[in-house]
């Protein structure tokens, strides 16, 4: 099969990370994803979840590394001529799983092809039993492969990971921090930033404030950012529930174009959820509830593939009554909102 042209692009995505339903955590990572034809090629892979090689959480010498290996300036780290494209977010090792693919140069036309897509575990890629018979082969100018990937040589590739945290509850904030810091994001805790030095803002990406902060000292830490020229997202905490205060952080820390996105709306009125997904993938609903008491009540309501589209799903009365909020995920999505009655 003839490799048609493609465009070829770059942007930055993520992993989301969390506190999920059960307990567990799941890992934040920053990448930079491949945009093929105006559209991440993460998306056309099913519902994987997986980072490509360019990840800001490397050292910069390895990210270099995956670089200079991407335009063919070092030998390819796999037999056959292949390139890990997708790997494992919570480790290194091909053993998980990973997508390749054969990355040659064609020196008459200067182009860039990328074909024989595979799903990989091992030394050799099986094409017949793993591999994307309906991805590619791709072929990319040269100029416009090697102009988007040099132009990460020329920048910082870590993304701003720290979060300020901001509150009065000193339980709920030290919580806060450790969760945050267990899926690899950054913490400070502070109720004053007035007289931060502006090269400790520039560290972060996202401000959280909690219920109990005031306008007036939310308009300080404002002002405060502002005078050091650093653009930040602030986040106010809808209720002191650990794992949708994380939430609202990794979706304030989503630095991709939000038509890139896979998860673009989340709507909770009406004991529904109304979801919009750009892609088919896997989509959970997770509801929170504070009773009378203050106390926390977690329900999955909906955990199902989705194809791309609009798409509204009824709920359980019980899970959603009173103060309640939803969290929908995707691998690297999250959206939240709090229910409207």
């Amino acid at each position: 099969m003839s490799a048609e042209y493609a465009t070829f692009g770059l942007a930055p995505a993520m992993r989301a990370g969390g506190v999920l339903a059960n307990g567990d955590y799941q890992v934040h990572r920053d990448f930079v994803d491949f945009i093929v034809d105006g559209r991440p090629l993460l998306y056309q892979l099913s519902d994987l979840d997986a980072v490509s090689p360019l990840a800001s959480d490397v050292p910069p010498a390895i990210f270099t590394a995956q670089v200079r290996s991407l335009l063919l300036e070092v030998e390819a780290p796999l037999d056959d001529g292949r390139y890990v494209i997708y790997g494992c977010p919570e480790c290194e090792g091909i053993e998980c799983g990973a997508v390749t693919a054969v990355i040659e140069k064609d020196d008459p036309a200067d182009d860039y092809v990328w074909r024989d897509f595979a799903w990989q575990t091992g030394d050799h890629a099986d094409l017949e039993l793993n591999g994307y018979h309906g991805i590619g082969p791709f072929r990319f100018h040269g100029a416009e492969y090697r102009s988007a990937l040099n132009s990460l040589l020329l920048s910082d590739p870590g993304a701003r990971r720290r979060v300020l945290l901001i509150g009065a509850r000193v339980a709920v904030l030290a919580k806060l921090a450790a969760a945050l810091r267990a899926i690899g994001i950054g913490t400070d805790i502070t109720r004053d930033a007035t007289d931060v030095p502006a090269e400790e803002l520039c560290e972060y990406g996202a401000v959280a404030f909690g219920r109990a902060i005031g306008e007036q000292e939310r308009a300080a830490v404002r002002r405060s950012f502002e005078r050091a020229g650093v653009e930040v997202a602030y986040v106010d905490g809808l209720a002191p529930i650990i794992p949708l205060l994380v939430a609202q952080i990794e979706h304030a820390l989503a630095r991709g174009p939000h038509e890139l996105r896979r998860l673009t709306r989340l709507v909770a009125a009406d004991g529904e959820a109304g979801i919009e997904v750009t892609s088919t993938c896997r989509v959970q609903i997770t509801a929170y509830r504070l009773d009378r008491l203050y106390r926390t009540h977690t329900r999955e309501v909906f955990d199902g593939i989705l194809e791309a589209g609009r798409h509204r799903i009824a709920l359980d009365a019980k899970a959603v009554k009173g103060e309640s909020f939803l969290v929908a995920r995707t691998s690297g999505s999250v959206l939240v909102e709090a229910m409207a009655h």
